[in-house]
């Protein structure tokens, strides 16, 4: 907006005439002296235009300039909000003694499986009895360490051929100890889900066992079981094996290297699968 020669008043100075500007200050010839003022802050403050259509026209200049500087300053103010947060997170990081067992086995039924790689989230069902009774079931090991790993058997298979159909991990601020309503929410960063063709190379039981019975491959109730860490982190590695396209492939490394770090393992020392179906 060219305002070079336009005439002004100035609650102090007077009467003065613009004889420069730009995207930040504003000078004016006051006769007998030159002035400087932060544009387009001075106007409607100190400083009238006395040309009305200019000055109608400056206003509409201003009410956006106050508009994009409230939104910088929400978005300062949020970056602000997000820094704390992660450095809540941190700290009760610091303070969070690692359970060797803290990843979770999900079985999802069909209804599950419909919704879930939209939601990316999962409901840890309710209790069946006793005085709590129909309340959420608390995953008191689940923390931002933590992976939901998401599985499938018909109901007429055998359960050596449950599939993982996918795995996300744990929001970041996300602690099962203090969830009331069973909802276990995802990272938006590190999410899977494999086609129909890997799914059919993910067993499930070629990472699971059970130690006291090596041999048992038995899933009797219940939606869900916590397991060993190191097991995720074996998973991704057969994921990323199955992956052609190289972007695919990035993501899922990323995905572990993330896991690796949030456990405390080292990414180049994972053991093979050593699961029930491997001691055939």
């Amino acid at each position: 907006m060219n305002l070079i020669n336009k005439e002004i008043t100035h609650k102090v100075f007077g009467q003065g005439n613009i004889v420069d500007h730009d995207e930040s200050f504003i000078t004016i010839d006051f006769d007998d002296e030159i002035k400087k003022f932060v544009y387009p802050d001075a106007f409607g403050s100190f400083i009238t235009l006395k040309d009305r259509d200019v000055a109608k026209s400056l206003k509409k200049v201003i009410l956006q300039d106050k508009k994009e500087k409230a939104a910088m300053e929400q978005k300062h103010e949020e970056k602000r909000k997000q820094h704390l947060l992660a450095e809540q997170r941190k700290n009760k990081l610091k303070r969070l003694k690692i359970h060797e067992k803290s990843q979770m086995v999900f079985w999802l039924d069909r209804k599950e499986q419909e919704s879930i790689f939209t939601n990316w989230e999962v409901f840890s069902g309710r209790i069946q009895s006793g005085k709590n009774k129909g309340k959420p079931n608390r995953v008191t090991r689940i923390q931002p360490n933590s992976a939901v790993l998401l599985t499938e058997r018909g109901l007429e298979e055998a359960e050596t051929d449950r599939r993982i159909l996918g795995l996300y991990m744990v929001n970041e601020l996300f602690f099962g100890d203090s969830c009331e309503d069973g909802v276990i929410p995802s990272h938006t960063n590190y999410r899977i889900k494999l086609t129909d063709q890997e799914v059919d190379q993910m067993l499930f039981w070629n990472y699971y066992i059970n130690r006291n019975y090596p041999h048992r491959t038995t899933w009797n109730s219940g939606k869900y079981r916590y397991y060993d860490n190191i097991w995720t982190a074996q998973i991704l590695k057969d994921m990323m094996a199955l992956k052609t396209d190289q972007n695919e492939i990035e993501k899922i490394n990323r995905f572990l290297a993330y896991f690796c770090e949030m456990n405390l393992i080292d990414i180049n020392d994972i053991s093979e699968p050593s699961g029930a179906l491997k001691q055939l």
